[in-house]
């Protein structure tokens, strides 16, 4: 898998971390750029543990597994799916009320759930033999652009946007899911 695979599923993944930081954007008193490193700096952490946490456990149970690319395609395709379902849902109950707060005990428990995607691909990555290291720091790089980015537009631009972030990244998770088996 080269580097513009990696970013291409880096930026599917971030998809979430996306159109969760536009309702923080949409939510917050000021989406300035210190809220903006803030939020990007939850979500970021944990689309960079996560990835490692689904790396080695898979690493760990590789030695009992066999067809890795048919599981690679099957936990891409799941998450996909999943993400195309969440940016058909209703998207009221994402967001709160004005002036929501950045405590870690509202940021925390949402970054992991949206982390929870990349640590599938984490899981993936091992089975493709994927340079971890590199891997999580893309992943964390996009992962921190697309957050704050997400803030500023949240400010802006609302409820337009989050849902459709959600559908083209499960769109392209599955399509990475196809050529991996192409």
């Amino acid at each position: 898998m080269n580097y513009i695979e990696i970013f291409v599923i880096a930026l599917a993944v971030s998809m979430d971390t996306f159109a969760m930081a536009i309702y923080k954007g949409l939510n917050l008193k000021k989406a300035d750029l210190r809220n903006a490193l803030i939020v990007g700096a939850y979500f970021t952490s944990f689309q960079v543990l996560m990835p490692l946490a689904g790396y080695y456990a898979a690493t760990m149970a590789a030695g009992s597994l066999s067809s890795f690319e048919w599981i690679a395609f099957a936990l891409l395709c799941l998450l996909g799916i999943r993400m195309i379902i969440e940016g058909l849902r209703n998207n009221e109950n994402k967001c709160n009320k004005k002036g929501e707060s950045l405590h870690p005990f509202q940021m925390v428990p949402i970054a992991f759930v949206v982390g929870i995607d990349a640590m599938a691909v984490g899981v993936s990555f091992a089975f493709l033999e994927v340079n971890i290291i590199s891997a999580v720091a893309l992943l964390g790089i996009t992962a921190l652009m697309m957050a704050m980015i997400g803030v500023r537009i949240g400010r802006r631009f609302g409820r337009r946007i989050g849902s459709r972030a959600e559908l083209f990244g499960g769109a392209v998770l599955i399509l990475i899911g196809l050529t991996m088996l192409l």
